[in-house]
């Protein structure tokens, strides 16, 4: 497991209308890996989702994206950060258009100009965010920690499979608990 150095913790869309069906014992310990991390030193880069109004940038190919464009267009309600897990002023805040935290949100060049070699990730939906952000930086050659007790999806059965099957094929899984201690901050 990596260390804190050259690490970056994503926290993806912890957003209001997200997280609503989200248990609290997912809540609590994306808290407690956002708090470690701020004092070990680790930058906590949130990724929020927003579409652009009037569907620019959402082709009616994109089944997913077109049938949620009404509620997540830039404006929407519920797109505010779920209070309990909100960015601080020394956090980065980053808009995504699309499911990878990669996609339209300028997340490649903040972590290159940071020097991130390591990516923690965190976040709703694991078969959604999580997956694809995972991919695309295992595609871009970042190691990649997954706490899997940090992330959520409605599905169980698939949050559990991507835990133990598809994400140990290029990232390291462990717990908030796990990862805090390997970087000094437990």
């Amino acid at each position: 497991m990596n260390s804190g150095l050259g690490s970056v913790l994503l926290v993806m869309d912890v957003q209001s209308k997200i997280v609503t069906s989200a248990p609290r014992e997912m809540l609590a310990a994306m808290a407690r890996a956002v708090a470690g991390a701020r004092t070990a030193g680790v930058p906590v880069v949130y990724v929020r989702v927003a579409l652009r109004p009037g569907r620019a940038g959402v082709s009616p190919r994109n089944k997913r994206l077109t049938r949620l464009h009404a509620d997540f267009s830039e404006g929407a309600p519920g797109l505010e950060f779920h209070p309990a897990i909100a960015p601080e002023p020394n956090d980065i805040v980053l808009t995504k258009h699309r499911v990878s935290a990669f996609a339209g949100s300028g997340l490649d060049v903040l972590l290159r100009s940071l020097g991130t070699t390591h990516l923690v990730l965190t976040g709703v939906s694991t078969s959604t965010v999580v997956l694809m952000t995972a991919m695309t930086a295992a595609d871009l050659d970042f190691d990649i920690t997954v706490l899997s007790d940090a992330c959520f999806d409605s599905r169980s059965r698939v949050h559990d499979m991507l835990m133990n099957e598809v994400f140990p094929a290029m990232a390291t899984v462990s717990t908030a608990g796990e990862w805090l201690a390997s970087i000094g901050s437990l």
